[in-house]
């Protein structure tokens, strides 16, 4: 990388990282094209080069919601593999485990359905209680 010039170029297929952390991140071109103030043509065609001026960089990273150290540094393989590193329950690496369920999901549908009928019940009171105090004031 050069120092001291405004218009600095950044090497090592940023451009392919881009695009990559792009799709990742479901971000279309030509949402960056109109955050960039350029065509999604254009960027499509940057997205072949293998430099990007510093300045874009920023721009593009700030579009992207990372840092240009993100973009700089972004491995894919290391990416994928942080994120299969996670017990979610949404893979159990071929292994099926059903869950046990330790309760009656409908019983405990039927408990908060009986909770709200009593907030319900104890808020039509109080209404009940404004109302008749109202009354009240207005009859005095």
């Amino acid at each position: 990388m050069k120092h001291g010039n405004p218009k600095q170029t950044t090497e090592n297929a940023y451009w392919k990282k881009v695009s990559r952390i792009r799709e990742i991140k479901s971000i279309k071109q030509e949402v960056l094209a109109q955050e960039l103030g350029i065509t999604q043509q254009a960027v499509s065609k940057l997205e072949q080069n293998e430099t990007i001026e510093d300045v874009v960089l920023e721009k593009i990273a700030k579009v992207l919601g990372v840092t240009v150290e993100a973009i700089k540094n972004f491995n894919e393989k290391v990416v994928f593999t942080y994120f299969n590193t996670f017990n979610d329950n949404s893979t159990n690496h071929g292994v099926l485990q059903p869950q046990a369920c330790t309760f009656n999901p409908l019983d405990k549908l039927m408990e908060v359905v009986e909770e709200n009928k009593k907030l319900y019940e104890r808020l039509l009171d109080r209404e009940r209680e404004k109302v008749e105090s109202l009354r009240g004031e207005i009859q005095v």
